[in-house]
């Protein structure tokens, strides 16, 4: 996982919504400081789910949606942890080693890498 992926995606999410830094801290009372090192990646993503539920809503991210999730992962992951509801999924815990072996016993092209994300989303 690419350091600054959170903070970076953050920063785009805040941009689209065309709000310079200042505005969005003061719109939302955050602190500057914190929101530009957020996004530099030179501070990590928030341990609080409600803080990060905070940002999401600041930055306009649809409860549920597709934004948010990504929203969620990122920050999971930049922390080297996987996604809260993966991570409660003992079934798909059990199965993550082999997922993992298959990994790293074989290179896999973007095309296959592809195929393999949408055999499991169709499984």
């Amino acid at each position: 996982m690419e350091t600054g992926a959170f903070g970076a995606y953050f920063q785009e999410k805040r941009m689209a919504a065309r709000k310079t830094l200042r505005q969005f801290c003061q719109d939302n009372g955050f602190d500057p400081g914190n929101i530009s090192k957020l996004e530099r990646g030179l501070m990590a993503p928030p341990e609080a789910e409600d803080k990060l539920k905070e940002y999401a809503k600041a930055l306009g991210l649809k409860a549920g949606s597709k934004d948010e999730r990504e929203f969620f992962d990122l920050a999971a992951l930049e922390k080297g942890r996987l996604p809260k509801d993966l991570a409660d999924d003992k079934e798909l815990l059990a199965k993550l080693p082999v997922l993992f072996r298959g990994i790293r016993g074989e290179k896999f092209s973007e095309e296959k890498l592809d195929a393999l994300i949408k055999q499991i989303k169709d499984a």
